[in-house]
């Protein structure tokens, strides 16, 4: 073993991963509630023990320079885990048996999650949640930097480290302003909204949904105008009901209190919106294991 890295502490590790995220030295010192010298030695002498420049320091500026960027990543993943496994012991020392940390989208809540973790809960009551609502791209980043142990998503896209389930199927829902004058009695197929702006998904944020709307609007002789796009539901209702277009969202989300809007459910066509899990192949949580067997029989 390289005889420096006896030498390199925690903090050196916590005080580089802030200042390669602030790139300002008063700024990540105020966060670290140190002084801006003390940070700037103990950046110093991090890059004396590995004999490495990890800054590009030029004009007053602060950039982090090849090196930095590849050390940024491991350190992200190594404080994740002493962050783990601190909190896996504290929950032990209480009587608990560790924590699960799970990344959702929107519809995930309003489908799949509710009943599988209250029946998780009932089965391993000691076993902790932490949730998070991230779109699928965060998610991926989160389970790489492993901040996360599972992930839901409408996303299939995944790299081989990754197990990929399909959790729940779904149809498409059309989102109309109330006073539209298409119903659910009127409406016939999506070809009626060839001429009216569309909001949707990104499609950097959700590629599978965005070319499955896409293909939708295929299906019937047009590509959409898009006019706008948000990955929040609400924001998409709103949008909506001030006439800035109409919009197609999972099933699981068409329900409102907002009474200025409608939705017509996509029940004749054959395309389906799913839900996947994903998580790292190599994952070392303990508390995933019974979590995936649990999903493999769960039904809404």
């Amino acid at each position: 073993m390289i005889s420096f890295t006896n030498q390199i502490e925690l903090r050196h590790l916590v005080y580089f991963k802030m200042l390669a995220e602030e790139l300002h030295y008063r700024k990540a010192a105020e966060k670290l509630f140190i002084s801006q010298s003390a940070l700037s030695q103990q950046i110093k002498q991090l890059e004396q023990l590995i004999q490495i420049s990890l800054f590009d320091r030029s004009n007053k500026k602060v950039a982090l320079s090849e090196s930095g960027k590849s050390l940024y990543k491991d350190a992200v993943q190594v404080l994740n885990k002493v962050e783990s496994a601190l909190t896996n012991l504290e929950l032990i020392k209480i009587g608990n048996t560790g924590q699960l940390r799970i990344g959702f989208v929107a519809s995930a809540m309003q489908s799949v999650l509710p009943g599988l973790l209250k029946n998780f809960h009932k089965e391993c009551p000691n076993i902790k949640f932490q949730l998070d609502e991230l779109n699928n791209r965060e998610q991926l980043m989160a389970l790489k930097n492993e901040e996360l142990d599972l992930g839901f998503m409408r996303s299939n896209h995944v790299d081989a480290g990754y197990d990929i389930r399909s959790v729940y199927k779904e149809t498409f829902s059309l989102v109309l302003p109330q006073n539209h004058p298409i119903n659910a009695e009127t409406f016939i197929n999506i070809g009626q909204f060839r001429e009216e702006p569309f909001i949707l998904f990104p499609n950097d944020q959700s590629q599978l949904y965005y070319q499955q709307i896409i293909n939708l609007c295929a299906d019937q002789g047009f590509a959409p105008k898009i006019a706008h796009r948000s990955i929040h539901a609400p924001t998409i209702f709103k949008l909506v009901e001030y006439g800035m277009g109409v919009s197609v969202i999972p099933t699981s989300l068409a329900h409102t209190e907002n009474k200025e809007i409608k939705f017509i459910e996509l029940k004749k066509i054959t395309q389906r919106t799913e839900l996947y899990a994903v998580w790292k192949k190599k994952s070392q949580n303990p508390a995933l294991p019974h979590l995936l067997e649990m999903l493999t029989n769960f039904t809404l």
